[in-house]
């Protein structure tokens, strides 16, 4: 089967539309080695086609598969798929935190964020100058994903 042109996946392809549902199931056994799943004719025809190709084509890519399974495992583990929601900070919102016994205050502003009288581009850099070290400023403040205010997601 491998090593065919386009034409020859083309006849294939339409070999499997003309098909009987019965028929169909036999080719499912023999390219996907299981028996096939109780769905529509036309879906039977489309997943055909695929694998046929699939097999012509050599399949997707490593780098492609990881990223499925990664999709997949956050899918069992949350029950979602996709980005974490960005969360969006609105000029004039404060952020509170405590850090060794000091409460400290940091107010969105239209251009970054201001923290005792001096505004910071990223909420990274009032983490670090907080703490003395690097952090991830969401992280630090406690917020439960990146931010998506025009770039200060420090």
């Amino acid at each position: 089967m491998p090593g065919q042109g386009i034409s020859a996946i083309e006849g294939e392809i339409n070999r499997f539309r003309s098909l009987s549902l019965e028929e169909l199931r036999q080719e499912w056994q023999r390219l996907y080695h299981s028996d096939a799943p109780r769905i529509s004719r036309d879906l039977l025809v489309l997943a055909l086609g695929y694998r046929f190709q699939e097999i012509e084509h050599g399949g997707l890519g490593k780098s492609t598969r990881r990223k499925l399974q990664t999709i997949a495992k956050a899918l069992h583990t949350t029950g979602r798929v996709g980005p974490a929601p960005s969360l969006d900070l609105k000029p004039g919102a404060r952020l509170v935190r405590e850090w060794h016994g000091r409460t400290h205050t940091v107010t969105v502003t239209e251009d970054g964020f201001e923290h005792a009288g001096v505004n910071y581009a990223s909420l990274s850099k009032v983490a670090e100058k907080i703490t003395g070290a690097h952090w991830s400023g969401p992280r630090f403040f406690g917020l439960p994903g990146p931010l998506s205010n025009g770039g200060r997601d420090g």
